[in-house]
């Protein structure tokens, strides 16, 4: 595996931005712009996984970054169950709702196989240098 030197250069963190876009798209182009609460709730959980790649690949160890992919993991959960809540309250067709499923799946998915990579690894990061 190549040396990742940012957070930018993660798949990981690269496909958790393009689901935020998706969710920021939906909430200025649907009536979902006018349901301020759902909006902002699903707008922070889809940043949320992007942000928590970020945060714990910043701090330098291995233990800290597991744990933050975890609430990613997480977070990308969240934003699949309000997709279905998207599509229950009309706001994306079902078409829209199966792509941003697949989407969530592929990414959970993604950030497991990371953290069971890391697991396997005797680096602790590089804090402990």
């Amino acid at each position: 595996m190549a040396t990742i030197r940012r957070f930018e250069d993660l798949e990981i963190w690269q496909l958790a931005r393009k689901l935020a876009q998706q969710v920021i798209f939906i909430s200025k182009n649907t009536d979902l712009k006018n349901d301020y609460r759902f909006k902002d709730q699903i707008k922070a959980s889809s940043g949320s996984v992007m942000d928590n790649i970020a945060e714990g690949f910043e701090r330098d160890g291995n233990l800290e970054f597991r744990q933050y992919l975890s609430i990613a993991k997480g977070s990308a959960g969240e934003v699949r169950s309000q997709s279905y809540r998207l599509f229950d309250s009309e706001y994306i067709s079902e078409e829209k709702l199966n792509n941003l499923i697949i989407e969530c799946e592929h990414l959970s998915k993604k950030i497991a196989n990371f953290i069971s990579y890391l697991n396997k690894r005797d680096f602790k990061g590089t804090k402990f240098k």
